[in-house]
């Protein structure tokens, strides 16, 4: 009789579970674009040094056809910016394990990221042929937006 009565209770238990969670949670994949903000620019023949507050000038890398994005938002005509708004094509070369950035096909200078990931360096003054003594480097901070 016990045996029947467990057989009954795993029979109830059984029959009676939805296999169907209509509880389930679901979770949305979150894109971001990645913006690279000019914050802060040294070098030059006076060896200045310019700040940016972030938003001002914004560049962002499409990777897939090799497309820089730049938004130059600087008013301020004495700062040393780099580039104006607008669209480059862009290429990295790697030399002995030192990356250089090339923007419309002129070679821009070294580039690296920190330890981090969150800070891009492009030094104007290293290019793969030649040092420039009047060249500038430039400093970006890594911004990520989430796409919708």
């Amino acid at each position: 009789m016990k045996l029947l009565y467990i057989i009954s209770i795993c029979f109830i238990f059984l029959t009676s579970c939805d296999l169907n969670d209509d509880n389930e949670t679901t979770y949305e994949e979150t894109t971001y674009l990645v913006e690279w903000h000019l914050i802060e620019v040294n070098g030059g023949i006076s060896g200045e040094t310019d700040e940016f507050d972030l938003n001002t000038v914004v560049w962002t890398f499409n990777t897939e056809n090799n497309v820089l994005t730049v938004v130059n938002n600087n008013t301020d005509d004495t700062k040393e910016d780099a580039l104006d708004s607008g669209t480059y094509s862009y290429s990295e070369t790697d030399f002995g394990g030192i990356f250089y950035l090339s923007i419309d096909g002129d070679e821009f200078g070294e580039f690296s990221f920190s330890s981090s990931n969150n800070f891009l360096t492009i030094n104007a003054t290293e290019l793969s042929t030649e040092m420039v003594s009047d060249g500038y480097i430039y400093e970006f901070q890594r911004v990520l937006v989430e796409v919708e």
